[in-house]
């Protein structure tokens, strides 16, 4: 059986700890974009769904306790089973790759993936950093900062720092033209977030849509 992806959508993306999303936790924000998915296929009945696929870097936290089940008993009924996967960085990517396998292999029909992070909610390392101290003997290799990654792949494919940051500059100004072209205004879901916080020692409640 052949798969096909029918319909995509994500949300905004924030800047952590300070960005419109820095308040908002990872499984609301998925339950509102899966939500919006099923409202745009109304052929689609949402107890159909075989399985949702939730890919997470670091399932933890408010990330933890099965969170692909909790998103998808919120979004589409305590009927239809959820996951959560981790591959780190491609755990999103992984989840559609498990979809599409689970379809061609006849596990299924209808799976909604994607991925989920909070940068925000959850430490960089987690809650409890705790690497194997055997797996640390057989290899120091096992567990490297990301800083030490970066310097590897560095060497290994001959990137420079300059290279980097000129590569990472024009990323961007694409991103920021690409926007302002509304390129992705049918891609990326509007999102109400509730913010309270206190100040002058009252209670202050405030509400804005983060779209881009």
């Amino acid at each position: 059986m052949d798969a096909y992806i029918i319909k995509g959508y994500r949300s905004a993306v924030g800047k952590a700890k300070k960005g419109g999303f820095k308040n908002y936790r990872s499984d609301d924000l998925a339950v509102d974009i899966i939500k919006h998915l099923i409202e745009s296929v109304p052929e689609i009945d949402p107890k159909t769904v075989d399985d949702v696929i939730v890919g997470c870097a670091n399932p933890e936290g408010e990330q933890g306790l099965q969170i692909g089940r909790l998103i998808s008993a919120r979004a589409l009924g305590k009927e239809v089973p959820g996951v959560t996967i981790n591959r780190y960085c491609a755990s999103g990517l992984e989840s559609i790759a498990q979809a599409v396998s689970k379809i061609k292999a006849g596990f299924g029909e209808i799976f909604i993936a994607g991925g989920i992070e909070s940068m925000s909610m959850i430490p960089m390392t987690g809650y409890k950093l705790s690497p194997s101290y055997k797996a640390n003997l057989e290899n120091l290799n096992y567990h490297i900062s990301m800083g030490h990654t970066a310097e590897a792949v560095s060497d290994k494919y001959g990137i420079t720092r300059e290279a980097s940051d000129q590569f990472a500059f024009e990323s961007h100004q694409k991103a920021a033209a690409a926007i302002d072209e509304g390129k992705f205004k049918d891609q990326i879901v509007p999102v109400e977030v509730d913010d309270v916080y206190v100040k002058d020692g009252k209670k202050i409640t405030s509400s804005h849509i983060v779209n881009m």
